[in-house]
């Protein structure tokens, strides 16, 4: 039985070797995702009926949170990956074989379903362009959402069919590659066109019975958490050395910093275990055949948006904390700054969330499908 967070450790080495290059190249460099594919922490959701590892949710966002330990933009790849290797539980199975078979395949992409769909004799004709394609240009196969003509679901793209935009110009997971891409009038087999909310899962697992957007949502969580506990992990590391200017103790030294520093502990350690705790119940449900309601769903998605919450404050604090020296590009601290503050802005863990979950403590009804 393979021990999934000796391999996330395995990958984070070399992760975490590449990381400086990545933010130059604006992808991952190749020995990282030759390192994620020896490993493979890119499939952590393939049923065993496809060869997959069909690994657990709360295993699955260690994994994420020790990559993105290392390296908050490998982290993000590996949650990208891995969250749509989810969607092989609803792909007709011969077609599923063909994107996840291979173990050596990537899958990646964007679910929101901004594209349209033509009917057409034996499939679709395809046409749109999606935001955050994280890592999709080392994928084999390429999600991205469509509607249209009674369709409401999932595209599955070769990477012949899609066309890479050149706009991950950014601030923070520059590593991660996650530029637009679109497809124009592309055909779309029946059986690459898939509809989770209509088809249900097409294999036997626990995993074909978890909320696929609440599983994205919580990857997004532990990426975050990973980059927060690389930011802390820095500042006791810079703090043990760094006497600040006209300073005669240390970092380390200091009640102010020993104060923060313990604070932001509590908080991350906090969050990471009401996600965990959450996640790891309603895994329980799953595997006993139960249904994975509204209420633990909105419970996963507010632990997930306090995780991420937690990594932005663990980062700011640490940053702050370091003082002139956070500011250089040979500083992690200013690297853990700025991917922190871009996993608040994704849509699965924004702050607005907040608004809806609270909603649901109030008793007032939601429109619950992406929750």
């Amino acid at each position: 039985m393979t021990d999934w967070l000796a391999a996330a450790d395995r990958v984070a080495a070399v992760a975490a070797e590449h990381a400086v290059h990545g933010e130059r190249l604006r992808r991952l460099p190749m020995p990282v995702v030759d390192a994620m594919r020896a490993e493979g922490v890119q499939r952590l959701c393939v049923p065993a009926a496809y060869g997959g590892p069909e690994v657990d949710p709360p295993t699955i966002l260690q994994v994420i949170e020790r990559i993105a330990t290392a390296d908050g933009a490998a982290g993000w790849c590996t949650m990208i990956a891995t969250t749509t290797s989810l969607l092989s539980h609803y792909v007709e199975p011969d077609h599923a074989r063909q994107i996840w078979g291979d173990p050596a395949n990537f899958t990646g992409g964007v679910f929101a379903r901004n594209a349209t769909a033509t009917k057409v004799d034996g499939g679709y004709r395809v046409s749109g362009a999606w935001m955050w394609g994280s890592g999709t240009q080392h994928c084999q196969w390429i999600t991205g959402g469509a509607t249209g003509d009674g369709f409401s679901g999932s595209m599955w793209f070769s990477p012949d069919q899609v066309v890479f935009d050149d706009t991950w110009h950014t601030s923070g997971l520059r590593g991660t590659g996650s530029t637009d891409f679109h497809v124009d009038d592309v055909f779309m087999p029946e059986g690459l066109a898939t509809q989770p909310q209509v088809t249900g899962s097409q294999v036997d697992s626990p995993l074909g019975a978890f909320p696929d957007m609440t599983l994205l949502a919580v990857g997004v969580a532990a990426a975050g958490l990973g980059i927060g506990r690389h930011a802390l992990n820095a500042i006791v590391e810079l703090g043990t050395e760094k006497r600040p200017q006209f300073s005669a103790r240390t970092i380390s030294q200091s009640g102010v910093a020993q104060n923060e520093l313990a604070r932001a502990e509590a908080t991350l350690r906090s969050a990471r275990a009401f996600l965990l705790d959450e996640v790891s119940q309603a895994w329980d449900t799953a595997v006993a055949g139960g249904r994975v309601d509204v209420a633990a769903r909105a419970r996963m998605r507010l632990a997930g948006a306090n995780a991420a919450e937690a990594c932005v404050k663990a980062a700011d604090t640490a940053y702050t904390l370091g003082g002139g020296t956070s500011i250089f590009e040979h500083s992690p601290l200013q690297r853990c700054l700025r991917d922190a503050h871009v996993v608040t802005q994704h849509i699965m863990v924004a702050p607005r969330l907040y608004e809806t979950l609270g909603k649901l403590h109030f008793g007032i009804d939601i429109d619950a499908a992406m929750i």
